[in-house]
């Protein structure tokens, strides 16, 4: 004999638990009331005692029934609402999701993409992680990182399937203290920064992304003498005010700019007006989890937004 509780046999006592009238509750459940009555009858049979006291006139809960009542309505609850977030997570809106980023990124469409992300999927658990593009790359690889944003990426770093797509461009501008002879030109031609000293980032935090810049220098033949390494461009910025050098940054350092820094366009050479910065979202070309997915969305309709308006 089955002795095994289904669900269904919980849902036919709640309801007649809650309606304590067989007619009632099988109208309630779409059932015939014979059928209603065997189920609930076999219920009393597997628990062993009787959960209704049973009249011509009227039903009642037992104190065995009563309490079952409780267990049984807690059960149905927790069933939904395992049903329901089994649902959300396979929809992508509910989870963790580890975001790997540049910090440059936040200076251009990064904080619109995270708040569009935010107000899409708020009972996803966002893991914001700052980096260079290279440690980014290096977490998605190794598997600590979902996703993430880049800036320049060498596409000879991105292997194992991983693949980086530009969601937005800016040019690259010169960065000179405002004491310098320069400051007031409307745009620098890069030759005039030949025998400049220049502070910069390290190769080690992408080596495209470094060497991208330096194009620039190497049209107007010469490579520029690196003085002094920085790890963000807030310090780089500010150590260029303090007149430690000259620099080449993408156009979004203006944000952070302060009084004594000028951000100069940068005149159009051999190649010059072409070269641009790319921020790039990455991600594995065979990924599957809707969570990644979802945020993949929301980075691509945030990107053509920002073309569209910008």
């Amino acid at each position: 004999m089955n002795t095994d509780i289904e669900l269904r046999h919980l849902r036919y006592f709640v309801a007649v638990a809650e309606e304590l009238h067989f007619g009632r509750a099988a109208q309630r459940l779409h059932l015939a009331q014979p059928p209603l009555s065997q189920q609930i009858r076999r219920l009393e049979e597997i628990l062993g005692y009787p959960l209704f006291d049973r009249t011509s006139r009227s039903v009642s809960l037992t104190a065995a029934g009563a309490i079952f009542l409780e267990r049984a309505q807690r059960t149905l609850r927790n069933v939904q609402r395992d049903i329901e977030e089994t649902r959300s997570i396979g929809r992508g809106e509910v989870g963790s999701l580890h975001i790997g980023f540049v910090g440059s990124a936040m200076l251009t469409i990064l904080p619109a993409i995270f708040r569009e992300y935010r107000e899409a999927y708020p009972s996803v658990r966002l893991h914001l992680h700052e980096s260079f593009t290279a440690k980014v790359i290096e977490g998605m690889q190794n598997g600590t990182l979902d996703a993430g944003l880049l800036r320049d990426s060498d596409p000879g770093d991105l292997t194992g399937g991983l693949i980086a797509t530009p969601i937005y461009s800016e040019p690259f501008v010169a960065v000179l203290p405002a004491r310098h002879p320069a400051a007031r030109q409307k745009s620098i031609s890069p030759a005039t920064l030949r025998n400049e000293p220049f502070v910069y980032y390290p190769r080690s935090a992408g080596s495209h992304a470094f060497e991208k810049p330096l194009t620039f220098c190497e049209e107007h033949g010469f490579r520029p003498q690196i003085v002094q390494e920085a790890s963000n461009w807030l310090t780089i910025l500010r150590l260029i005010g303090a007149g430690l050098g000259v620099s080449i940054a993408p156009a979004c350092v203006r944000f952070i700019a302060s009084p004594d820094v000028v951000c100069l366009p940068i005149g159009a050479g051999k190649r010059g007006a072409r070269i641009v910065s790319n921020i790039e979202f990455a991600c594995f070309a065979s990924e599957s989890r809707p969570i990644v997915n979802r945020f993949a969305q929301i980075v691509q309709a945030t990107s053509k937004s920002a073309i569209a308006s910008g």
